[in-house]
């Protein structure tokens, strides 16, 4: 095996060995002495993308749209929001508010209410007709893509 991968080897199992370590520290199921359910802030939904602006990793967390972190290394970026994350769950509890539930962990029904005006319901009435398939068909579709 050459130099290049052996070190690459490394850096892999360094950064799995990280990532092992971020998800043993778990949030508790329960705040003690509150009752109040604390969410796992590991299920939460992470995104890590590159600013060209400012030429580093913006990490962000669904659950909380107001919790970033920032930082010139892409691992770094996840340790630090999961762990402004952790934070955030933390405030939240002590505060007497509720976390959110992880999106992995909710319940989705299929159904939602959408609210359009009368001219776009007649207009894509028809439009389904002409296709000869349902309205939800139609704008399920379009949603999708």
């Amino acid at each position: 095996m050459s130099e290049n991968r052996k070190t690459e080897s490394r850096k892999t199992a360094a950064r799995a060995d990280g990532a092992a370590a971020i998800a043993a520290r778990t949030a508790t199921a329960t705040d003690a002495g509150s009752g109040t359910s604390v969410p796992d802030v590991n299920h939460y939904a992470y995104r890590i993308r590159w600013d060209g602006k400012s030429e580093r990793f913006v990490a962000s967390c669904a659950e909380l749209p107001d919790v970033t972190f920032e930082s010139a290394s892409q691992l770094e970026a996840f340790v630090g929001i999961r762990n402004a994350a952790e934070a955030e769950v933390k405030r939240l509890v002590k505060a007497g508010e509720e976390a959110p539930e992880p999106l992995s962990e909710r319940h989705f029904s299929g159904r939602i209410l959408v609210r359009i005006p009368p001219e776009l319901h007649r207009a894509l009435t028809i439009e389904a007709a002409e296709q000869h398939i349902s309205l939800n068909r139609l704008i399920s579709n379009r949603l999708a893509g």
